[in-house]
């Protein structure tokens, strides 16, 4: 413990010598929906932190709807006295804020490590599935892809505007996946891949996407999922601030408009032994193709996971690369689970059912537990979409169906854990029924 607080403290004493601006540095975490919250703190009361003061915050912050709001969950909320929870700072994670107005620092934490970690925090979820694989001999690594679209900063009465090409105001003019359009757009891409850079995310490859203003970044596979989880929830953090410096808005939104393609959160898995061997690879990739199995058997009863809310559902048959069905095929982007041409030692799947906006920690976890389970139920696929275009299973399409497919699947809630599977299919139903109770202008013109 002492050797942990060293280094922690060694942490925030180098940052203030290389960053003595800095007066606050947000401590953050990621709640159910993905959003983030924490506080801000002076960052001598954070050298204090560090050398072991306590870090609390109220528990149900993590229950937080879309909106901010409170739901009653059990005796969650509104039954509980509304109890603070420990958390701890994430070792290497404190970093400079550079979209802000003023200088700032962030630093991740997290109640996973501590005496009484939440059991419904999505990083205590995904601690908890990285753990048992760890105890398996089973070792992942991970890369996640993220799709995000550009719009103007100014909305137009509340519904988005294209991103305003320097060349050109019609979005038709923007050259799908032509590197032209990431030079008319250098100077904010260029900043958003090195502000990720400085919070230690390993930016890849950047692609001009299909939409207008639409955009994917890569990053580099680890061999710490947890990590690989991190870097994708802090990207959409600082792309976000980046964007509005340049006086752009950059959303994860899952499907902002319906005649353009969807955003979406791709997640490249291959799994080792503890001597480096590709599991996947081994026996002629019948591993594979059990863990291929294991994946499209608990995919329809994770789709509250995957597709969050309800513009998430609307990205499903969409126009491009988008299933309505589990199903998986080689070097086939039309399927949800995809293997990518690649040697033995690098064979891997390609998972690209989540929309941008879901939660990465939770995706990880889901995506990691239908591999454990097709590992340990060794059964054969359905036929890929290689062999047979109409093959593929049926999941929800909506979200109160999805949660009812969640809620009571027994591997989920072994593997997940109950308490964070009812904690979850209640705040998703919950956030989708609060949804609904607006009338929109469409409803009003259809029926009054």
């Amino acid at each position: 413990m002492k050797s942990h607080a060293s280094t922690l403290l060694a942490e925030v004493r180098t940052f203030r010598q290389n960053h003595p601006d800095v007066r606050y540095v947000d401590l953050i975490a990621l709640d159910i929906p993905g959003h983030f919250y924490g506080k801000r703190y002076p960052i001598e009361m954070l050298e204090k932190v560090a050398a072991g003061s306590p870090l609390k915050l109220p528990q149900n912050a993590v229950l937080l709807g879309v909106q901010g709001g409170l739901f009653k969950i059990g005796d969650y909320c509104f039954n509980d006295g509304d109890p603070d929870a420990n958390r701890r700072l994430v070792p290497g994670t404190l970093k400079p804020v550079s979209w802000e107005s003023q200088p700032l620092g962030q630093m991740l934490i997290t109640s996973d490590g501590t005496e009484a970690p939440i059991e419904f925090e999505p990083r205590e979820v995904l601690a908890k599935v990285l753990e048992r694989l760890q105890h398996k001999g089973i070792h992942p690594v991970v890369a996640f892809e993220l799709e995000f679209y550009l719009f103007d900063k100014k909305l137009d009465n509340g519904l988005p505007q294209f991103a305003r090409d320097p060349l050109s105001d019609d979005p038709d003019d923007q050259p799908n996946l032509h590197i032209e359009r990431l030079s008319r757009f250098g100077e904010v891409l260029d900043d958003m891949a090195q502000t990720a850079k400085d919070q230690g995310i390993d930016i890849t490859v950047i692609t001009a996407e299909i939409g207008p203003g639409q955009f994917e970044i890569n990053f580099g596979h680890l061999d710490d999922g947890m990590r690989a989880a991190d870097w994708a929830a802090l990207f959409c953090r600082s792309t976000r601030g980046v964007a509005l410096k340049h006086g752009y808005r950059a959303s994860f939104m899952a499907k902002p408009y319906l005649q353009y393609p969807g955003s979406g959160m791709h997640v490249h898995v291959s799994l080792y032994d503890g001597a480096g061997n590709n599991l996947l690879a081994a026996h002629q990739q019948q591993p594979l193709r059990h863990a291929v199995a294991g994946c499209l058997e608990l995919l329809p009863h994770c789709m509250p996971i995957f597709s969050p809310n309800h513009n998430a559902f609307r990205r499903l048959g969409g126009t491009v690369n988008a299933a309505t069905r589990a199903s998986w095929g080689f070097e086939d982007r039309d399927a949800c689970v995809r293997i990518p041409e690649s040697d033995p030692r690098n064979l891997r799947i390609e998972h690209r059912l989540a929309s941008a906006d879901a939660n990465p920690y939770l995706v990880l976890a889901a995506i990691l537990v239908g591999l454990e389970h097709g590992l340990e139920a060794k059964r054969e696929p359905i036929a890929p979409l290689n062999e047979d275009r109409s093959s593929g299973t049926d999941f929800p399409l909506e979200m109160l169906d999805a949660v009812r497919a969640m809620q009571h699947q027994p591997v989920l809630r072994d593997k997940l854990g109950a308490e964070f599977v009812d904690v979850y299919c209640e705040n998703k139903r919950q956030d989708h029924l609060a949804f609904q109770q607006e009338i929109n202008a469409r409803e009003y013109r259809w029926f009054l």
